[in-house]
């Protein structure tokens, strides 16, 4: 007798898992259940439709040979029944039975289930707010929401906008409104800088210079208080600090896993809601699978279960499911984490965690950050590259990486080696130093700068020099009345003057020349050293220590590029 599979959430990893058991075991019967008109789309590409970067909203729901993912493409080519606009509504795990209902007819039946697959995602986290459900107001989570948006803005009835939350789609849909239709967006954090949650402070304010450079309001620790409309549409939108015109508001304040179906029927979930599961992606009912945006799987550095919602994630389990289901026995590793975004001209991506999260997770942790170019210097196309590294300080373990860069494709590739690395092993700042990578000047510089970064954190954990970021030299620029720290200057000697000739306080003293005026150079003072890079200032410190015997001494990583990047340049 065939194996009867339901399948609830028809998005991303529904329709994976069960085109792969139906690939495994033919004879399975399977029926997919979702609660929306269309499924089985690419919901990470919803921004880049509104910016008209994609065409055709079906793109983002069609194969790669250009047949749209339709129920009736899923029953004639993968050979299983979906029943879109259908709820499930309840599990009862000893019947073995779903309850669902036709959103269109509200006539329900009860599905018989051998193996049950929980794929019903997350949604959007909509603040509790006045207004919230007036016209124009979205969360771009839906393939109708995107055609709504895209509209509006092709009618010309968006001159304004609002996005609430700096995360993913909120800056992704902030980019594709002013870039693509020219709208005055205003960005609401509320946090201290935009993607606290997964950035450390440093490229946090890379994303908001680039987005500030193209002329988008970033309001950071400002809270969303309710949303005015005229004749049912949103016109303004008031919060704790002012109130902004807006003919169209996009809600990006995160998701909340959709783990309430699991939680009636018994099964085990998280703090959050999201559905626990093993390495097998069952649940707590050996039964029942479950993964994707809905479910709690382990991070693989902490070894604690939490929550990440990527639709890459999604499609890897999903694969797994659809083998389990068939009968094998395939394992999901766990995460740590890995993505990417860009931005206007900057891409930012990640894995691993932050120096925040690792401290938060109880890590003695540091981080360093490194600037470089991203091919070699004598080569005639290249571009700077930030990359910073996190680490733990006694055991010298590799916790994670994020970097910044307008070479997108360059970045991800850094990103992704030391992503592999964490993913497979506890990878050290050693190993990191010596991380082979393809090298030709076109691509890299011989010592890439993923190798720089390990070299950097080898320094500081050895003890060779102190560091500070861009931000501490700043603020520490700001306060020199009180401090009486002593700035130097290492870049070459046009630069270093032109910022000293603006103020006697700022000394150009260039690397090539540093060794002349060691005797110069005050010794009941602290001295903080700033250069391009990092590296004039790194070697400038090491001649001021062995042949000057000058220890009190604190190296700006990244230097002038990342202040500019930052745009904390304007501040000395």
């Amino acid at each position: 007798m065939a194996q009867k599979v339901v399948v609830i959430g028809g998005v991303a990893l529904g329709p994976k898992a069960a085109c792969r058991c139906l690939r495994l075991a033919p004879d399975t019967e399977l029926t997919l259940v979702d609660e929306n008109t269309f499924i089985s789309y690419g919901g990470c590409g919803l921004p880049y439709y509104v910016s008209g970067e994609i065409q055709a909203l079906d793109a983002l729901r069609s194969t790669n040979y250009q047949v749209v993912r339709d129920p009736e493409f899923f029953a004639r080519m993968k050979g299983f029944k979906v029943l879109n606009q259908t709820r499930a509504i309840a599990i009862d795990r000893a019947k073995k039975t779903v309850q669902i209902r036709n959103l269109v007819t509200q006539s329900e039946e009860y599905l018989p289930y051998d193996k049950l697959v929980l794929a019903t995602g997350a949604r959007p986290r909509v603040p509790n707010v006045e207004g919230h459900d007036l016209g124009n107001v979205f969360t771009l989570t839906k393939l109708e929401d995107a055609q709504s948006i895209r509209q509006a803005c092709e009618n010309g009835s968006v001159t304004e906008a609002v996005i609430v939350g700096g995360g993913f789609i909120g800056l992704e849909s902030a980019v594709a409104l002013a870039d693509m239709w020219g709208v005055k967006v205003t960005v609401l954090e509320m946090d201290d800088y935009l993607m606290r949650n997964v950035l450390p402070e440093s490229l946090g304010l890379m994303a908001e210079n680039d987005l500030v450079q193209h002329n988008v309001t970033v309001c950071k620790q400002e809270k969303l208080l309710k949303i005015e409309g005229k004749n049912g549409k949103v016109n303004r939108v008031v919060t704790n600090k002012q109130t902004l015109a807006a003919q169209l508001v996009i809600l990006a304040a995160g998701f909340i896993p959709n783990g309430q179906l699991a939680a009636q029927a018994g099964l085990e979930t998280i703090g959050n809601g999201a559905i626990k599961v093993d390495a097998f992606m069952r649940t707590s009912d050996p039964d029942i699978y479950a993964g994707g945006d809905c479910c709690a799987t382990q991070n693989i550095i902490t070894g604690k279960y939490g929550y990440l919602p990527l639709g890459s994630l999604s499609n890897r389990q999903g694969r797994i499911i659809g083998t389990n289901l068939a009968g094998g026995s395939d394992t999901f590793p766990g995460y740590v984490g890995t993505w990417a975004i860009k931005l206007f001209d900057l891409s930012i991506a990640s894995t691993g965690m932050t120096i925040n999260r690792a401290r938060m997770e109880g890590f003695d942790a540091i981080s360093v950050c490194a600037e470089q170019l991203d091919r070699a210097h004598f080569y005639p196309e290249k571009d700077m590259m930030c990359l910073e590294i996190v680490v733990e300080k006694g055991t010298r373990r590799v916790l994670g990486m994020q970097g910044a860069s307008v070479n997108a494709h360059g970045l991800k590739a850094r990103i992704d080696a030391v992503a592999a690395c964490l993913q497979y092993a506890k990878p050290t700042v050693n190993d990191i130093s010596n991380l082979e990578v393809g090298y030709a000047p076109p691509f890299a510089s011989a010592m890439d700068i993923v190798n720089v970064a390990g070299n950097v954190a080898d320094n500081v954990l050895s003890g060779r020099f102190t560091p500070i970021s861009g931000q501490e030299f700043v603020k520490l620029w700001k306060e020199r009345a009180n401090n009486h720290i002593f700035f130097i200057d290492a870049r070459p000697a046009r630069a270093g003057k032109a910022m000293e000739e603006k103020n006697p306080d700022w000394h150009a003293i260039p690397l090539e020349e540093i060794e002349k005026h060691l005797d110069e150079l005050p010794r009941d003072r602290q001295i903080a050293i700033i250069c391009n890079t990092g590296l004039r200032s790194y070697e400038t410190l090491l001649i001021m220590q062995r042949k000057g015997g000058l220890n009190n001494v604190l190296n700006s990583l990244g230097g002038m590029q990342a202040l500019k990047q930052m745009g904390l340049d304007r501040d000395l």
